[in-house]
């Protein structure tokens, strides 16, 4: 056993101590948040509550469940990131997997110019433009077509594939397997930790998309859970919102503005939290095979 030095002890002492501080600076903000969504509305005003809630009282997450615009909204988010996620991902495996084969005519300048793409766009109001133009305009394609492919999940899932052995490809094309039959019995059952890692990418921002719904959709009806979110939190400012039935929860005086505020962003962000712990693993393995190999 190699004994370690004073200097590296003390080294390690720092090093846990700043990883100790910045733990309790990622989880602070959290905590203070979930405190407020079940404080009372007056604890919170006084500016009493910290990371123990004061005055316990769930009025805030019954008023957020119980409204109408948060639980379409909340299906509509779920519906949106699960139709995202699938189309997203075959698009990026169909994009990808060719582009890693070394072979492939005109393989470098097929990527040089998706590469393009990851530093100059036409900008907002021509992509706008042509999302009308295309007839996608209030539809679901609408905030999914723009940015189907990530040219960043592209080049990560192109290196992991590379790493796949060519040898077990050709064993499946000696055994009678084309194109496609080789990608989906042999190169997709060895890609979960990327697969994982695309999925977790692709749902927490579509989860996340807010702005997308805003411009291209007219129909309060479509939008969703975070633009409910965003309502609120602007309407606990303003008191002026799009959203009528957020506008009477926040006008009348009695109803907890604040912790609202704290109990919606909460709703919203949680399942996110829950689904992360049981992805991590393959998230690390998956960012880790798909590294830029020398």
């Amino acid at each position: 056993m190699i004994r370690k030095s004073k200097g590296m002890k003390i080294f390690n002492v720092i090093n846990i101590l700043i990883m100790i501080g910045v733990i309790l600076m990622t989880v602070y903000p959290f905590i203070n948040i979930l405190a407020r969504s079940v404080s009372s509305e007056a604890f919170i005003n006084a500016g009493a509550v910290n990371i123990i809630p004061k005055g316990l009282n769930f009025d805030a997450y019954w008023l957020c469940v119980t409204n109408p615009g948060f639980g379409r909204g909340y299906f509509n988010t779920i519906y949106y990131t699960v139709v995202t996620v699938i189309v997203c991902l075959v698009m990026t495996v169909l994009c990808a997997y060719p582009l890693s084969k070394r072979d492939l005519p005109g393989r470098s300048i097929l990527v040089k110019f998706i590469m393009f793409t990851m530093f100059f766009g036409g900008g907002m109001i021509p992509q706008f433009l042509l999302v009308r133009a295309l007839h996608m305009y209030d539809t679901l394609w609408a905030i999914i077509i723009p940015g189907c492919i990530s040219v960043w999940n592209v080049l990560i899932m192109i290196t992991f594939f590379q790493g796949i052995p060519e040898t077990l490809e050709e064993a499946g094309q000696i055994d009678g397997l084309g194109i496609f039959g080789t990608l989906w019995y042999i190169v997709v059952p060895l890609s979960k930790p990327i697969f994982a890692t695309m999925i977790l990418f692709m749902a927490v921002g579509q989860w996340n998309n807010w702005f997308g719904p805003l411009i291209y959709f007219s129909d309060n009806n479509k939008y969703p859970v975070t633009l409910f979110l965003r309502n609120i939190l602007m309407a606990s400012q303003t008191l002026t919102t799009s959203n009528d039935s957020i506008n009477n929860i926040l006008s009348q005086d009695q109803m907890p503005a604040e912790s609202l505020k704290a109990a919606s962003i909460i709703t919203v962000t949680l399942p996110i939290l829950c689904l992360y712990p049981f992805a991590q693993k393959y998230f690390v393995k998956g960012i880790t095979l798909g590294s830029v190999k020398g």
